[in-house]
């Protein structure tokens, strides 16, 4: 059934690209229409990615405290027992909460929801499925529709997801017992957070990773140090391995691995697969509305989000680029503002990444070995937690605080942080790459003492090699 109302822009999916860019673009005077296909708001992040991870990360990390890390602190504890469906009930609040806040803030803009399946029926219009049996579909009409469709977790051909044994992040996050021996495909930032969570929770866990380091690209001295304190946590690791099969067998799953032309197998109760994420565009109608695409799957957009169709938009996971919630928000907000006549700007190299084990990693910029590849001269500092007064009162000193700067300008390239609170220590940094601040910007503004933050501006001053504390 077709709607006879118009609206300025139509929004499909409501995670934190497509509900953040329809309550920007309603403050900013339009009407607005969002569709979703899940009952609750929020999208991946918020339902089965960024938060119920998260939760279990904190909760999982207080476990492992009161069972192992309290003693130090002149803290005795005995008898300590995992309720881990209190566990789990815990992180479903946090996130009902939170999905429920987002429909909240979308009914105070005013911006209508629908929830269903999208797909393009125009260039002006978009068709809406109802999930429910026997309600009937409706079309909305509108002069711009922005696609924020997301992403999807990448599924191995001979590893099919049951959520049960082989799991992608959303079963990793449902798991009712926890598994004696967890097996990770993937050695990226969801692979080490969701093994972080179950093993603190008394699982063996077993990476298997394609490449020769964690985490990918990242600063190799950063994924030394990460390699190093996770394996002192009880990681075991085969990098440089190549998952070469996959079989479910007397109520085991068994992985085949091959490295340096030799196989070996891996037997676990519980197989995570964590090897990337695609872009959701499958059932959008893309193709039908002349909506082209890249070779890697993604919607092809121009410097305004604007893809190959005029009143057609996209933003986040199903663009290219880095698959982060906070990208996606941002994107969401330009495409917003342009469309009100306005000026917006992303400055993509001061988005921060974070990975939320512990000790954290966070970084924004470059590495070392992204800038040698580009040819670009720079100048390094660096300080390590151990030395820091703060991380030394919280027993907490294992990592470093790494700074890149132009040999040349000292404007920052990149800032890299493997310790305690990085998530929140990123911040200053990600701040001052937005600025087009120098090494010497930050080594001369005042950190309070003692607090974690006085190691960015030792390895800023650790740039024109003359850090005090060290």
């Amino acid at each position: 059934m077709a709607g006879t109302e118009m609206y300025d822009l139509i929004v499909i999916g409501a995670g934190p690209g497509g509900y953040v860019a329809a309550i920007r673009a309603a403050q900013l005077g339009m009407k607005v229409a969002c569709v979703e296909k899940r009952p609750t708001m929020g999208g991946t992040c918020l339902n089965i990615g960024c938060i119920p991870s998260k939760a279990l990360l904190e909760s999982s990390e207080h476990f492992h405290m009161a069972s192992s890390g309290l003693a130090v602190h002149g803290v005795k504890v005995s008898g300590v027992k995992l309720d881990l469906k209190a566990m789990l009930s815990r992180k479903d609040k946090v996130v009902g909460e939170l999905t429920n806040g987002v429909a909240g803030l979308l009914k105070k803009n005013k911006v209508d929801v629908f929830e269903g399946t999208a797909k393009l029926a125009s260039p002006t219009s978009v068709s809406v499925t109802p999930a429910k049996k026997g309600a009937k579909g409706r079309t909305l009409n509108g002069k711009q529709i922005l696609i924020a469709s997301g992403s999807d977790a990448i599924e191995l051909p001979f590893a099919k997801f049951d959520e049960k044994q082989i799991v992608s992040s959303t079963g990793a996050l449902e798991l009712t017992t926890v598994p004696k021996h967890l097996i990770v495909i993937g050695a990226g930032v969801i692979g080490l957070e969701l093994g972080s969570v179950w093993r603190r929770l008394g699982a063996e866990v077993t990476v298997v990773e394609m490449l020769p380091k964690l985490f990918g690209p990242l600063d190799r001295q950063i994924t030394n140090i990460a390699q190093r304190v996770f394996t002192k946590q009880g990681f075991t690791f085969h990098l440089g391995t190549r998952v070469t099969g996959v079989e479910k067998k007397d109520g085991q799953v068994v992985v085949t691995a091959q490295k340096d032309g030799e196989t070996f197998k891996l037997k676990g109760d519980v197989l995570l697969v964590a090897i990337g994420r695609r872009p959701y565009a499958d059932g959008l109608g893309l193709g039908e509305a002349g909506v082209e695409l890249d070779p890697q799957g993604r919607i092809q957009v121009d410097a305004d989000f604007r893809t190959s169709v005029p009143s057609v938009y996209a933003i986040g996971d199903v663009i290219a680029g880095p698959m982060l919630a906070h990208k996606a928000s941002e994107e969401g907000i330009a495409v917003a503002e342009k469309l009100a006549g306005k000026i917006s700007h992303i400055t993509y190299e001061a988005i921060p990444w974070i990975v939320y084990t512990w000790p954290e990693i966070a970084w924004v910029g470059h590495g070392e070995e992204e800038l040698k590849e580009q040819g670009r001269k720079y100048r390094a500092g660096s300080y390590p937690f151990l030395a820091n007064p703060r991380a030394k009162t919280m027993g907490e000193t294992d990592g470093v605080v790494k700074i890149l700067a132009d040999a040349a300008t000292d404007r920052l390239l990149g800032v890299l942080v493997i310790g305690p609170r990085a998530s929140d220590i990123i911040a200053e940094a990600a701040l001052a790459m937005e600025f087009g601040a120098s090494a010497e910007d930050l080594a001369r503004s005042v950190h309070a003492h003692p607090t974690l933050s006085e190691a960015i501006k030792e390895a800023a001053l650790g740039v024109a090699k003359r850090a005090i504390h060290l």
